[in-house]
């Protein structure tokens, strides 16, 4: 039997679709999420100590993302009567400032790993048998725009997912860039002058809002 090969999905391609039993019911991807941003993620399995920590703090964060706009989907390995068992377990854990933690977002069962390899979760060098630390990131139109990976030995930075999904909707919204370290408030970068013209009269012609640190670098203050 001929086994099934996946090209892994970049940024900016479309989302590859599936539908996938979860521990919130049936989903179709990416169509039942359209016009909002989601983060898909997969986690190398249940019962395991840092993926407990990520599910608690991304449980425990999903308002300030569905504020955002943006809803969470996990993805494993393990089947589904294995997911509630250990969503259950989560929620009798007391962990920083978390406890009670009821995780509410869905989680796919993926026993045959059809999903994980759509994504390329399922990476051989680090594990046969287990998904990576893999997040996506996909727009309300169903495209992919940030990929991240982990080892299986880090948890994430959900900070971190938090700020990728703030600056893609502040370009998205503005059609401006993001300087390093950026965060909601912060001054942002201007698109690149086109012309001679334009980046001689931004470099004489600037002001309080908008200024250059040269004809390649502007920025506009946000605050």
């Amino acid at each position: 039997m001929e086994e099934t090969t996946y090209k892994m999905p970049l940024i900016g391609d479309d989302a590859p679709a599936f539908k996938a039993v979860t521990t919130q019911g049936e989903i179709n991807f990416p169509s039942d999420y359209e016009g909002k941003w989601v983060i898909l993620f997969s986690h190398p399995a249940d019962f395991t100590p840092v993926c407990t920590t990520e599910f608690m703090t991304f449980a425990s964060m999903i308002d300030e993302f569905r504020a955002l706009n943006t809803e969470l989907v996990g993805l494993s390995v393990d089947g589904l009567y294995s997911h509630i068992a250990w969503l259950r377990k989560i929620q009798e854990l007391e962990w920083k400032d978390m406890k009670n933690v009821e995780v509410t977002f869905p989680l796919i069962e993926d026993i045959r790993m059809e999903v994980a390899g759509k994504y390329g979760m399922i990476q051989p060098n680090a594990s046969n048998t287990q998904a990576v630390r893999a997040v996506f990131i996909i727009d309300p139109k169903g495209k992919i725009r940030t990929i991240l990976y982990y080892p299986l030995s880090m948890g994430r930075n959900f900070d971190e997912i938090k700020r990728i999904v703030q600056a893609l909707q502040k370009t998205d919204a503005d059609n401006v860039a993001t300087p390093a370290d950026w965060r909601p408030g912060d001054d942002v970068i201007v698109p690149t002058a086109g012309s001679c013209g334009v980046a001689k009269e931004r470099m004489e012609n600037q002001t309080v809002e908008q200024y250059c640190l040269d004809w390649f670098l502007c920025f506009r203050k946000e605050s």
